[in-house]
C-alpha cells in the first residue's frame, strides 16, 4: 500500500529555517528581529560579562591569574545556565570555547591585552570573508536577509537587488573594519591601553552589530511595488 508523499515545504518554510540556522529571526512584522538575533538579552550577557568581569578583576588585582579565571567562570556559568534551560547550546559553547583561547593565550604571554588579540583576527576573517562574497557577487547580506524576507535567491536575478545587499555587506564590513582601527593602536599600547582595549571592544562587541545590521536591513530594503492604476468609469 503506498503511503503519501510528505508535503515539500514551502519557501517560507525554507526561508525560517536557514534564518533560524544562520542565527537570524524574523519579528511579526516581518522585520528583523535584531536583538533576538544577537541572543536576545541572555545571549548579550554572554557577549558582554566575560570581557567586563576580567576587566574589573585584573583592575583590582593586578594579577591575571584571577582575571582570567573570573572570565571563564562567568562563560562557564552561561554554559550551565542553558543546560538547566535546556536551550541551545551552540553560542554558549562557542562563548566558552573563544574565553578559554583568549585566557590561555593571555596566560602564555603574561601579557593581559592578549585576552583581547583572538577577537581581531576573528574580525579579520569575517571582513575577508565578506570581501569575497562582494566580489563573487554572492554578498553576505543578501544570503542573509534574502531568506529572511522570502527572496530565497531570486534576488540574484536582479541587479538592484544585488548592489543593495553589496552595500548592505559593506556595512557589515565598516563595522568589522571599525573595530580593529580603533582596537588594534590600543593593543599595542600594552598595560595602558588595557582599559581602552577592553571597554572599546564591549561597546563595538554586540551594541555596534545590532546598529549595523539594522542598518544594513534598512538599507536592502526592497522598493515598495508601484500600486496598480485604476480606470476611471
Amino acid at each position: 500500500m503506498s503511503t503519501p508523499e510528505d508535503p515539500q515545504p514551502t519557501a517560507a518554510q525554507l526561508a525560517e529555517s536557514y534564518a533560524a540556522k544562520a542565527g537570524l529571526h524574523r519579528s511579526s512584522n516581518g522585520n528583523i528581529d535584531v536583538l533576538k538575533s544577537a541572543g536576545g538579552v541572555q545571549g548579550l550577557a554572554e557577549s558582554i560579562l566575560p570581557g567586563l568581569v576580567f576587566l574589573v578583576a585584573f583592575t583590582v588585582t593586578r594579577e591575571l591569574t584571577p582575571a582570567l579565571a573570573g572570565a571563564l567562570a562567568v562563560a562557564a556559568a552561561f554554559t550551565v545556565a542553558r543546560l538547566i534551560q535546556r536551550k541551545p547550546l551552540t553560542q554558549a559553547l562557542a562563548g566558552i570555547l573563544g574565553v578559554g583561547l583568549s585566557a590561555w593565550l593571555a596566560n602564555s604571554t603574561g601579557k593581559a591585552e592578549d585576552f583581547y588579540v583572538l577577537g581581531f583576527f576573528t574580525n579579520l576573517g569575517y571582513i575577508v570573508a565578506m570581501s569575497i562574497s562582494i566580489a563573487v557577487r554572492w554578498p553576505f547580506a543578501g544570503l542573509l536577509f534574502g531568506f529572511i524576507r522570502n527572496e530565497g535567491l531570486d534576488w540574484r536575478k536582479h541587479p538592484a537587488r544585488v548592489k543593495a545587499y553589496r552595500i548592505g555587506t559593506w556595512v557589515i564590513i565598516s563595522v568589522l573594519a571599525l573595530r580593529l582601527l580603533v582596537q588594534v593602536p590600543l593593543y599595542f599600547m600594552g598595560e595602558q591601553g588595557l582599559a581602552g582595549l577592553a571597554t572599546t571592544r564591549l561597546i563595538m562587541g554586540a551594541p555596534l552589530y545590532i546598529l549595523g545590521m539594522w542598518v544594513a536591513w534598512l538599507l536592502t530594503r526592497p522598493a515598495p511595488a508601484p500600486a496598480e492604476s485604476v480606470d476611471p468609469a
